[in-house]
């Protein structure tokens, strides 16, 4: 009941466009400089580039170019993707093998980023090369420098697959992209990340519209993205889940991404009903176990009606919210409904234990001594 669920959800992308003039040679020759050994983790490399470079600008620059330098494409393995594979997993893999898809890149370069004091993010979305919109996910990252977020796609600008053979040449287009520009490539599927005022439509993306559209309500991205950081896990699944139907769901990327999303804040939700039961139910046990020692040590009248009090707040509240738990997907209705079940055989069982002691409450110390007789748990006698 407490298993998680996982929706499967690969990325692998990769092209080749135009270059971009390098003017951080100096930046890309010392970060070459760093001894293998010193990069076999993201707290490595990160404390070398600490220690090598003292502004953001610099800073990220080394983080894009020992990424995208260093990780080669991994075309043979591209559509073998472990989902159930966590961050630490992927990032580890790729400094172990040297190889990756795109989110490996991008788990890479925003770690060392984040490491490194700057303000970095992981983005979901899919990509159009030569006009062509793909029908595989892609993950890149956004990074704020000195205040202002740009893009960045470490994959991308690491080089080009070639008669099924990936060739690495780093492309600088993809480094510290203009959100504006980049838009017409990348597009997240949570708007969001787009880091723009006029966010653009899937529709849009579609059909190449990328014309900013004032007549559209301006989205002060900065501010919705401090609000989104001071959400906890579930609340930003759902703010992120709620964007992303907004903007239109216009491919199967973005059905199964909505899909992943709505399922893990119902799997958590539903993780940390289980959880208060599971309290609840350990309260009443300890309860029960107290009442079979016929209240001894000696508690005062009020510590004891606590003593049943707090496992029957717990359980009506695992009751209420199993009841609001609307529209639950397939995956998960035999474990509500299981669980629903359990809490309501708990919560007769509780409500036994609570008349008991109003009515043991109600009498006088000496009566109270004849009330005591051994009590079960469904049918298993506790001593």
């Amino acid at each position: 009941m407490n298993r998680y669920i996982v929706l499967a959800f690969a990325f692998y992308s990769i092209m080749a466009t135009g270059q971009v003039k390098n003017n951080y040679e100096v930046t890309d020759k010392q970060v070459s400089k760093i001894e293998t050994s010193s990069t076999k983790s993201t707290e490595d490399i990160a404390n070398y580039i600490k220690d090598n470079f003292k502004t953001d600008g610099d800073k990220i620059r080394a983080v894009f170019y020992w990424t995208a330098s260093n990780i080669s494409y991994d075309v043979e393995n591209m559509f073998a993707v472990n989902f159930n594979e966590s961050k630490e997993d992927k990032i580890n893999k790729a400094l172990k093998n040297r190889k990756g898809v795109c989110i490996n890149y991008a788990e890479v370069f925003n770690d060392i980023a984040n490491k490194v004091g700057i303000e970095s993010v992981v983005i979901e979305g899919y990509t159009k090369q030569n006009g062509f919109t793909d029908y595989i996910s892609h993950a890149w990252c956004g990074a704020k420098i000195e205040g202002k977020w740009f893009v960045f796609d470490p994959t991308w600008g690491s080089g080009s697959i070639s008669g099924g053979k990936f060739i690495k040449k780093i492309n600088n287009y993809y480094f510290k992209a203009d959100p504006s520009k980049i838009i017409t490539s990348h597009m997240p599927f949570d708007y969001l990340w787009q880091f723009l005022n006029y966010p653009i439509t899937n529709q849009e993306f579609y059909n190449n519209n990328f014309v900013i559209n004032k007549t559209k309500p301006n989205f002060d991205f900065e501010a919705e993205i401090e609000k989104y950081n001071s959400l906890s896990y579930i609340d930003q699944l759902r703010s992120s889940a709620d964007r992303i139907e907004k903007n239109g769901v216009k491919n199967a990327m973005i059905f199964d991404r909505l899909s992943y999303k709505r399922n893990e804040v119902e799997v958590l939700k539903f993780n940390q009903i289980v959880s208060l039961y599971n309290d609840g139910i350990n309260e009443l046990n300890l309860f029960i176990t107290f009442r079979n020692n016929q209240f001894k040590p000696n508690v005062s009248d009020e510590e004891l009606k606590k003593m049943i009090d707090s496992p029957k707040m717990k359980l009506l509240n695992s009751k209420e919210l199993l009841d609001d738990l609307s529209a639950v997907s397939k995956n998960n209705q035999s474990n509500v409904t299981s669980l629903k079940a359990g809490v309501n055989q708990t919560l007769s069982q509780v409500e036994e234990q609570f008349l008991f002691v109003e009515k043991y409450l109600s009498k006088s110390k000496t009566s109270r001594k004849t009330m005591f007789t051994k009590v079960s748990w469904f049918g298993i006698p506790i001593n």
